[in-house]
């Protein structure tokens, strides 16, 4: 396995990590029932797996599934807490309430089976001004500070789905160790490679913050698209061809990968620990001939 320094946590990581959105979200990518005993014994199986290949990020929310994942994770790192990095994520509601932020977060760590976690997240998708200045200005960063003083996480973090200046905002007060930012082979937006690496993903890694990425394997998109016009490609091909742009972008420490099955974390770690298979991202973007 490939490893990484998580930014200014200092934390090692590996370059493949563990998502936690197809454990919890019923008919996210897959028809399979989540509440069956059946579907849990193989999630954690999964889980338990890519610990003894390599893998130390583990990423979850109580989101997914409303506490379903957590439960799952919980269960599967049991015995293995010290080993690994682990993290989850936290709703903004509006009135903001820290106490029932606080009880949220304790339900959680019951469910991880910890008594904290390594990174705590905002769980964001798309941030405008208004949005910015209303976590900003609520109590938000204060009820992190407290809930680290109180040794609930060692460090925080944001997650994004697009870029904007609402989220610039955000990563410039300096109050974020680690961002997870959606970044894929069809959604460079937050990297851009094609003049110079920039967007939000170069700056949240100048302000020497620790760099994630969401849906490193395009959630399905390319895997249901590319067979239509070359039936020949297996979504197993594909899915490699769109982690290893992942993990070529030397921006990024960890791709967050939701996976469910031995089968494809065996794979996924295969890729992740072969440093010297990348593409080389200059050669592929340059124009000129």
């Amino acid at each position: 396995m490939e490893y990484r320094t998580l930014g200014r946590t200092g934390l090692r990581v590996s370059r493949l990590g563990f998502g936690g959105a197809p454990a919890g979200l019923r008919r996210y990518l897959t028809a399979d029932d989540r509440d069956s005993p059946e579907f849990r014994r193989s999630l954690i199986a999964a889980i338990r797996t890519a610990a003894a290949k390599g893998v130390t990020y583990f990423d979850t929310a109580p989101g997914y599934g409303d506490g379903l994942a957590e439960g799952m994770f919980g269960e599967a790192l049991e015995g293995l807490r010290a080993k690994v990095v682990l993290a989850t994520k936290f709703f903004f509601h509006e009135p903001w309430d820290p106490v029932a932020a606080t009880m949220g977060l304790e339900a959680s760590l019951e469910r991880l089976k910890t008594r904290s976690v390594d990174v705590l997240q905002y769980h964001g998708g798309s941030f405008d001004d208004s949005l910015s200045d209303r976590i900003m200005n609520s109590g938000v960063i204060d009820w992190l500070d407290e809930v680290r003083r109180k040794g609930l996480t060692r460090f925080v973090g944001v997650t994004a789905e697009a870029p904007s200046g609402g989220l610039e905002r955000l990563l410039r007060t300096g109050k974020f160790d680690t961002g997870m930012f959606a970044y894929s082979l069809i959604y460079q937006c937050m990297c851009d490679h094609q003049r110079e690496p920039f967007g939000m993903i170069p700056l949240a890694r100048s302000l020497g913050m620790g760099i994630c990425v969401m849906r490193p394997l395009t959630s399905g998109f390319l895997q249901k698209l590319l067979p239509l016009e070359f039936p020949g490609l297996t979504r197993e091909k594909i899915g490699r061809m769109a982690l290893k742009f992942v993990l070529s972008t030397p921006e990024v420490d960890v791709a967050v990968a939701g996976m469910i099955a031995e089968a494809e974390v065996e794979a996924n770690c295969r890729l992740a620990a072969d440093a010297a298979d990348r593409y080389d991202l200059k050669a592929l973007h340059e124009r000129y001939v």
